[in-house]
């Protein structure tokens, strides 16, 4: 005599199958939106290649790369306490009109940005280094004397 035929709900999958799809199901899941660093490209340690998500971008900073304020040097984000507290800073320089010649940042009439110097460690003058600040609460980083810009995410 044979043994009833018990119903499964789903077919048995081979092991090798099962550890497979487990395997694309974690991979898919570390890939989604919204999982990333949001950090923009850059060159300097910390500084992730991924590009923000689009909802936690503020208009003006779509379409340039970001970094998040805490993946800046600590240099950096020390000159930006100074900024926010409105000085004093250390370089003369610092807060002088910035022209955007390079026309990288947005266009916008002259005075509309301002440049802060971020000073680099064993440098022996300001260094390549900046923040420049917009008028409309913008600020921008550049680690290679404005010839590429990321976004600070604050």
């Amino acid at each position: 005599m044979l043994p009833p035929l018990v119903a499964r709900p789903f077919p048995r999958l081979p092991r090798a199958l099962v550890g497979l799809l487990l395997c694309l199901c974690a991979l898919l899941a570390g890939c989604s939106p919204g999982t990333g660093t949001g950090t923009g490209t850059g060159t300097g340690p910390g500084m992730g290649t991924a590009p923000a998500s689009r909802a936690s971008t503020p208009a003006w900073a779509r379409g340039t790369a970001t970094v998040p304020e805490n993946r800046l040097p600590a240099e950096a984000r020390h000159t930006l306490a100074l900024i926010d507290r409105g000085g004093p800073f250390p370089y003369a320089r610092d807060g002088i009109v910035f022209g955007n010649l390079e026309r990288l940042l947005p266009g916008h009439p002259r005075g509309y940005y301002h440049e802060y110097t971020v000073p680099t460690p064993g440098a022996h003058d300001r260094g390549a280094r900046r923040l420049v600040t917009g008028q409309g609460g913008e600020i921008y980083y550049t680690d290679d004397h404005y010839n590429s810009f990321r976004a600070v995410l604050r």
